[in-house]
């Protein structure tokens, strides 16, 4: 009995393992859409829906796709939610009327903006 557990145990352990679930790559994405050649549809049909949504302007829309980056350890069944981040992805697509007018990737590290905490915040004479 224990070791037909056991062997329950490894089973569940090793299909664990083959757990994923679909990932974008929003900096390949990025490269299928071109500004003043790419259409509403092309990103649509590319990259899919966006995460965020805004109207900037008449005519003129956002579409922003977000991606969180995971180190090795946050990739991980049941830990990855525990281990922190390494950073965040981020494509932003301007339409103007049904064109892509502009194509803008960023990618923002969780140690950016420490040296916030070392500045010192004196006022600048």
């Amino acid at each position: 009995m224990r070791r037909l557990i056991f062997v329950g145990f490894i089973i569940a352990v090793l299909l664990a393992g083959c757990y994923s679930k679909p990932v974008r790559h929003l900096a390949s994405d990025a490269s299928l859409i071109r500004a003043g050649e790419s259409t509403r549809q092309d990103v649509l049909r590319y990259i899919g829906e966006p995460d965020g949504h805004r109207t900037v302007a008449p005519g003129v829309e956002e579409y922003v796709y977000h991606e969180e980056r995971k180190n090795v350890f946050g990739r991980t069944p049941l830990l990855g939610s525990v281990v922190g981040k390494e950073g965040d992805e981020m494509l932003i697509i301007t339409l103007t009327g049904d064109r892509v007018s502009n194509v803008e990737f960023r990618t923002v590290g969780k140690n950016d903006r420490d040296w916030a905490d070392d500045f010192t915040w004196d006022e600048v004479r």
